[in-house]
């Protein structure tokens, strides 16, 4: 990572490469959303990227890391529809900061985190979400066990090897997890270097 200028603005490359890609998964959801809150925003430049094309969303970012939300922060500068930087954590036992949301959206967060966080975003996600909204999760992912290519499947050892805790999630079990909080499986897209964009709605009505 480095500075995209003599400022606390961080560039990612990655994010740059595959901010257009989830924003045409994200565009329907955010037709009519007032709120969307981004965890784990990183350098900032999705939500940098995404705030001026739907003038009408209150966008939240977030992140646990003081250097990200100074580069969120770089970012976003003068941009009304943006809220500060939240210093937001996934294993939260609550997120009584957030009012409700019309959208979750997270990045490549579950795979270099403990599993904790992975079933924190969901539960936490679908308290804040109202009915009928989204949490979309973006990056790399199993099905049933197995990667869907070699390169992500030397991505995960290199993970594990790292942290125990990380690893390449298996999107069945994130789906039962979700589906636990009434986050109803919806859509699964492919997106370049072998990551997918899911998307879980929040059920109208709970059980």
């Amino acid at each position: 990572m480095s500075n995209a200028a003599d400022d606390d603005r961080l560039y990612f490359p990655a994010t740059e490469r595959n901010r257009d890609a989830i924003l045409a998964v994200l565009t329907p959801w955010l037709a009519n959303a007032k709120q969307a809150l981004e965890v784990a925003s990183g350098s900032g430049q999705h939500v940098a990227h995404w705030a001026p094309r739907f003038p009408h969303v209150t966008w939240i970012p977030s992140d646990l890391d003081p250097s990200h939300r100074r580069s969120i922060a770089a970012w976003t500068v003068n941009m009304e529809n943006v809220a500060a930087p939240l210093e937001l954590d996934a294993t939260a036992a609550s997120w009584a900061e957030i009012g409700p949301v019309d959208l979750v959206f997270c990045a490549n967060m579950i795979h270099i985190a403990p599993w904790e966080a992975c079933l924190g975003l969901l539960a936490r996600g679908a308290e804040v979400l109202d009915p009928g909204g989204a949490l979309i999760l973006y990056g790399p992912f199993m099905e049933g066990g197995r990667h869907n290519a070699e390169s992500n499947a030397r991505f995960d050892e290199s993970l594990r090897s790292r942290d125990p805790s990380w690893g390449i999630r298996d999107l069945n079990e994130v789906m039962a997890i979700a589906a636990d909080h009434d986050l109803i499986f919806d859509t699964k897209t492919a997106m370049p270097a072998n990551n997918f964009t899911v998307v879980f709605q929040r059920a109208l009505s709970t059980r």
